[in-house]
């Protein structure tokens, strides 16, 4: 591996070395808590629900032909009334579809919010936090075509049963008929870019990923970043404001969806790097973690 200040120097950031007696981010700060599949039943983490609201929000752009599968994922089993009561909403936030998006959501039981014009992921996800009334919130991806009731249950275990601040799912991606293969721009650029400048969170298995959960409180500190940049930028950021032990990742099992051109990833890819380059740009010895209202690190 590359030293950290070897690769600072080579891309023109400032290496994230520790002033002396003073830790840099992450270090004696807990590591990313990981759970295995199945490990949250459904009874535990309503018990532990405890009068806090949920909102499910679900970013989308036209995804007409899966949004609706996801929505009726999380609507069936746990929407109050008729279901588990795991969750009190579900939102959709089409960003600027021209094609059915929103009605199909609508169909499936979500309530729709809408951009006029396209805002790129950050954007949705900002427009879901600000709309949403949930003190939780899980984000899903629309174009996921196996979204299954126990995303939800597993996403929210860490935040609810153990004060986990920001959770992450992690899976198996397949690619063109083989079961690995998936997940190019984390595999190529968000992995090997947290390796180098962020290695306590190199452990971090699918740092893009779409299916993700955090208390309201957790994305109003630290923001919400635009475009494409927004999940590596919110991973860094809470592991930066919280320390590394604040987060949390869950196993979902196999993610299925539409895999992308190599064309259409260099964008993502792109704008991921940004992210992560600002952020090491600006990294020094970092303070202590923070708390959350009535919480301790």
């Amino acid at each position: 591996m590359v030293a950290d200040g070897a690769a600072g120097a080579q891309v023109g950031v400032r290496p994230r070395v520790a002033a002396r007696g003073v830790p840099a981010m992450g270090q004696d700060r807990g590591v990313v808590r990981t759970y295995g599949r199945g490990h949250f039943a459904l009874e535990r983490v309503l018990a532990a629900k405890r009068g806090r609201t949920v909102t499910v929000c679900i970013p989308a752009h036209e995804e007409q032909a899966t949004v609706g599968g996801v929505v009726r994922a999380v609507a069936g089993p746990h929407l109050a009334p008729g279901g588990s009561g795991l969750v009190d909403e579900v939102l959709v936030v089409d960003d600027g579809s021209r094609d059915a998006t929103a009605a199909a959501a609508a169909g499936a039981g979500a309530r729709v919010a809408r951009h006029a014009r396209r805002q790129g992921k950050g954007g949705a996800m900002a427009t879901g936090l600000e709309q949403a009334a949930g003190d939780v919130l899980v984000f899903l991806d629309a174009d996921v075509e196996n979204t299954a009731p126990e995303f939800v249950t597993s996403l929210l275990g860490p935040v609810l049963c153990d004060d986990a601040a920001l959770v992450k799912g992690y899976y198996a991606r397949p690619l063109a008929g083989a079961t690995t293969g998936g997940g190019r721009v984390t595999e190529l650029m968000a992995r090997p870019v947290l390796e180098v400048l962020f290695p306590e969170l190199a452990e971090v298995r699918q740092p893009l990923a779409g299916e993700t959960a955090a208390p309201r409180w957790v994305l109003e500190k630290v923001g919400l970043a635009p475009g494409y940049g927004v999940e590596m930028a919110l991973l860094i950021d809470v592991a930066t404001r919280l320390g590394t032990g604040s987060l949390a990742q869950v196993d979902l099992g196999t993610r299925v969806h539409r895999n992308r051109t190599l064309d259409q990833l260099r964008p993502q890819a792109v704008e991921v790097l940004r992210a992560a380059l600002e952020r090491a740009a600006a990294a020094g010895p970092q303070p202590a973690a923070e708390g959350g209202p009535g919480r301790g690190r």
